[in-house]
């Protein structure tokens, strides 16, 4: 089976109704690992080689978070090679990203996959988290490999300004312990934590989806 019939199998398995596409996402899919596995030749992007694997233990992990997000907008804190931001800008064009990535050269990688797949839909911002300040309502903030809960929510908090109480802080985790659950606390809470199937992956994997309590 080819690459791109694996996307394409993979992506009937989520059961998920994606957004109309001006392109078809499963191409889209198969050109943005192409371009990680080209990068990480140069950048290490990812220690994953594999384009197999990249497709389940990356992409498909990243878009299995979809049923459970709120758009439209979107920030990716700690984004890495574009995860979970790229896949979920690919499948919801109709969703602003906001990908955060303090490292230059997987920025770069980025700003290339921006122009290469010509995602309108899409932002890059090369900076530490803690130094942004956004002017816009965010619906969810999400990571998937930056940081244990607490310190993610420390740097990041500021980012949903007024909208704060409306917004959702998602983390994606392999397993969550108890004390890392612990780091969570006022005026933040665990809304609920969310075992995720993961086309082609037997691993466990979950949500942990956190809200700022309400003032009143």
């Amino acid at each position: 089976m080819s690459l791109l019939q694996q996307i394409t199998q993979s992506l009937r398995a989520l059961d998920y109704d994606f957004a109309a596409q001006e392109k078809p996402l499963p191409g889209l899919i198969e050109r943005y690992l192409l371009l990680i596995e080209k990068w990480n030749k140069i950048h290490n992007l990812t220690a994953i080689r594999n384009l197999q694997d990249m497709l389940y233990q990356h992409v498909m992990d990243s878009l299995a978070v979809l049923p459970h997000i709120t758009g439209p907008q979107i920030i990716d804190v700690g984004s890495g090679a574009g995860l979970p931001g790229i896949p979920i800008a690919l499948a919801r064009p109709d969703w602003q990203v906001l990908l955060v990535e303090s490292n230059q050269k997987k920025a770069s990688f980025l700003q290339q996959i921006k122009i290469e797949l010509a995602l309108q839909n899409v932002a890059v911002i090369g900076q530490r988290i803690e130094d942004i300040r956004l002017d816009k309502k965010v619906n969810t903030i999400i990571t998937r490999a930056f940081s244990g809960l607490g310190e993610f929510i420390d740097l990041s908090r500021e980012l949903a300004g007024d909208n704060d109480e409306n917004c959702r802080w998602v983390a994606m985790k392999a397993n969550c312990s108890e004390s890392e659950l612990k780091q969570i606390q006022a005026p933040f809470s665990i809304e609920k934590s969310v075992s995720l199937a993961v086309p082609g992956l037997d691993a466990a994997r979950q949500l942990i989806i956190i809200k700022k309590l309400t003032s009143d």
